[in-house]
């Protein structure tokens, strides 16, 4: 049986994207062509592959089956691509990287672009979502590298710290805040708080935090932006506690004031990958980027 690699790779689209267009769209190509792709994949398999509700289209179980399979096959095809190229000295290949929001703002941008511009045959892929779902996607080998809030606890990760985020209080920039340097947990719970939403990484460590001093804050705001957040500071309409890397920025232009939290609030970032993922040219050296910037971070 004869089976088109285009043809897998326009089901994977639409499965992907649960949309024809959307997955025209990713290839380069119009919509027929997608489902004139899908379709004769389908008559030469003997077996629908999608099953069409309204406008969205998902895999039956035969689709999904082929899939599992064909996503084995890509990645070996690329790995064999990227070999061969490593040979010519092209450090080539797809690098899928998940983070969460913030550091994909204020952290990685500069240090992707470096890559990129070293390695331009490189595609880099990144995702953004909280931790577990970054580990988790990693371990299923969705994405080849994380770089997420530790501890992470799935066994078949191998995980380097990178750095550690100091988290800090921040106010607009009134003369009252600005003049104070430290701030508990007592005292921060007495203000109006704008925190991130409950269920991430970041706000687990700071009701932590809180609940060891014994403190609760009452009926804080809650949003899941960074931005957000602090223009809400910035506008007066509460404190918040955020990583001093969103925020030093804004600090050194007065557009907001900041407070060393007191006891201190750190978390730990790291950088997890799978224990038996096999290592490509590409991989390898987005991994001494890393390395590469974990030394600038410490510095």
């Amino acid at each position: 049986m004869d089976v088109s690699l285009s043809h897998l790779r326009a089901l994977s689209a639409v499965a992907r994207h649960a949309s024809f267009s959307r997955a025209a769209g990713e290839l380069g190509v119009t919509q027929p062509a997608v489902s004139m792709q899908v379709r004769q994949l389908e008559d030469t398999v003997g077996q629908a592959l999608l099953e069409r509700v309204g406008k969205r289209a998902f895999p039956t179980r035969a689709g999904e089956i082929l899939l599992a399979h064909a996503a084995r096959a890509f990645h070996e095809i690329d790995t064999a691509v990227e070999r061969v190229q490593a040979l010519r000295g092209v450090v080539a290949g797809r690098v899928r990287v998940g983070t969460s929001n913030s550091l994909s703002i204020y952290i990685l941008p500069p240090f992707l672009r470096r890559f990129r511009s070293r390695y331009p045959a490189t595609e880099l892929v990144v995702v953004t979502g909280n931790a577990p779902e970054i580990a988790r996607a990693v371990v299923e080998n969705e994405l080849d590298v994380g770089i997420v809030s530790l501890p992470v606890r799935e066994r078949e990760l191998a995980v380097t710290p990178l750095f550690d985020d100091e988290l800090v209080a921040i106010a607009p920039p009134l003369p009252r805040w600005r003049r104070l340097r430290v701030i508990g947990p007592e005292a921060l719970a007495r203000e109006s708080l704008i925190l991130f939403e409950p269920g991430g990484t970041v706000r687990r460590v700071i009701d932590g935090w809180f609940r060891r001093a014994g403190a609760a804050p009452t009926r804080p705001m809650e949003l899941g932006n960074t931005e957000a957040i602090k223009k809400l500071v910035e506008a007066g309409l509460g404190l918040s506690v955020t990583s001093w890397f969103s925020v030093k920025s804004d600090v050194r232009r007065r557009l907001l004031a900041a407070m060393r939290l007191q006891p201190a609030l750190v978390r730990k970032i790291g950088i997890v990958r799978r224990r038996d993922k096999p290592s490509t040219p590409a991989l390898a050296a987005f991994h001494a980027g890393l390395e590469q910037l974990r030394a600038s971070l410490t510095r």
